[in-house]
């Protein structure tokens, strides 16, 4: 088959497209033909200076396709049957495997590739803002990185919920797309002042919860913003950098951080009924998936690097 591949980690540019070996399916596993690949921002990450399970490594969280081979310890599932899936590694190419616990099959008459960007944007965003955010109607969440496929799906969840949204991005172009899917007030972080402008909107009081997946100085900004007894979840570190934050700043408020990684959580039911739950409501046009743009697979490194550039709203898919 074929993949994108590295030997070592390093910018886009170390993804070359390659002939590799099929994956070979285990007795628990699911052997997929992959249609569409979605790109998550671990993805990115990970190519960077993530582990290699093998050299070549090819890196990748989250696709959809078609069932092509199931294990004999696998039930409910069978060839023929339309999935998305999730694994640590392995997106990146023609076929991929992954287990019964990391998939779900796609609702009839659903987009594969709305389908393909669901479990880890949706599931991400939801656990941040109620599973570990707590957020309640009537609160204020503030988004960082409102274009994301996670601040996308943050906003929704968050006015669906009945909060008040406010979000962060580079554009006023960004920010008047956001509207549409639910934003309340924008944040352009280039041209304000981040801090200033949470305070302002809320009237003094700063927000209840705040999706940070930047990390990096961005989360100090985001501790500052909350109110009394704010929360934030800390999720992806989109930002590159690692810095260390002044903890004294949560004592004032009774503020609080959480660090969030669906990946702890995915092999419980209440994660796998979470994401069915959320393509349901994405298939049946109750939630948005966007998509910024598609590349071949063996653009991978393009289509990296295009992520990077930061110009992308919503989600980058490669098709094999």
């Amino acid at each position: 088959m074929k993949a994108a591949v590295y030997y070592e980690n390093g910018p886009p540019s170390v993804l070359q497209y390659e002939d590799v070996p099929d994956p070979e399916l285990f007795d628990d596993g699911i052997l997929v033909e992959n249609k569409v690949i979605s790109i998550e921002g671990g993805d990115t990450l990970n190519r960077l200076r993530g582990d290699l399970a093998a050299n070549p490594h090819i890196v990748g969280y989250q696709s959809a396709g078609v069932v092509q081979q199931v294990g004999k310890n696998v039930s409910g599932f069978a060839p023929g049957d339309e999935v998305v899936c999730i694994n640590f590694h392995g997106s990146h190419a023609e076929k991929r495997l992954t287990l019964p616990q990391t998939a779900w099959k796609i609702p009839a008459g659903m987009d594969m590739k709305l389908a393909s960007a669901v479990p880890i944007p949706f599931g991400t965003a939801d656990d941040c803002l109620f599973e570990f955010g707590r957020l309640k109607s009537g609160e204020t969440a503030l988004i960082q990185a409102g274009a994301s496929a996670v601040g996308i799906a943050a906003i929704q969840l968050a006015k669906r919920a009945g909060a008040t949204v406010l979000a962060t991005a580079s554009s006023q172009e960004k920010l008047d797309k956001l509207t549409a899917l639910g934003l309340d007030h924008g944040i352009n972080y280039v041209e304000q002042d981040l801090v200033e402008e949470a305070k302002r909107l809320t009237d003094g009081r700063g927000v209840d919860v705040v999706v940070d997946p930047v990390g990096g100085p961005t989360l100090q900004q985001s501790i500052y913003a909350l109110g009394y007894r704010g929360r934030v979840s800390t999720v992806g570190d989109a930002g590159r950098e690692f810095i260390k934050f002044d903890l004294s700043t949560l004592r004032e408020g009774n503020r609080s951080i959480t660090g969030v990684f669906q990946g702890a959580e995915i092999f419980t039911d209440r994660m796998y009924t979470l994401v069915a739950g959320h393509l349901e409501a994405v298939a049946k046009g109750d939630l948005q998936v966007v998509i910024d743009s598609e590349y071949a697979l063996k653009d991978a490194a393009a289509a990296h690097a295009h992520i990077e550039s930061r110009k992308a709203f919503g989600r980058v898919l490669l098709i094999p």
